[in-house]
């Protein structure tokens, strides 16, 4: 890779849209501490209604983690809709490890989500 960082790969891609007035944001890449703030920026711009597409997500953290818990426990506060879609085990095992997967709103699609939250 060139050092002036020329051709480097981006290690997180966050796109977003608006389904049934709720955000979509779609992840792309690696959820860990060299992309955290990046990730709590685009975050903290989404509102509290949120569904976070997390099929292109090839690593998380338990930072990146953290954060998403606490969106969705102020969503939950505000009395919001808030879904996690896409996520898999062998990308994001850190949910596994805490217990959260139990616990937070995972669908495997979007239209799943969108039909248990709508």
């Amino acid at each position: 890779m060139p050092e002036n960082g020329e051709g480097a790969v981006t290690a997180l891609r966050l796109t977003s849209s608006t389904v049934d007035e709720i955000t979509v944001i779609k992840v792309d890449g690696i959820l860990d501490a060299t992309t955290r703030e990046q990730f709590a920026d685009y975050l903290s711009l989404a509102g509290s209604e949120l569904i976070l597409d997390l099929s292109g997500v090839t690593f998380m953290d338990s930072r990146a983690l953290g954060l998403i818990v606490h969106h969705w426990q102020t969503s939950l506060a505000s009395g919001a809709r808030f879904a996690l879609v896409g996520v898999e085990y062998s990308k994001s095992k850190v949910m596994w490890i805490t217990g959260l997967a139990q616990r937070l709103p995972l669908y495997d699609t979007l239209d799943d989500a969108l039909a248990a939250i709508g």
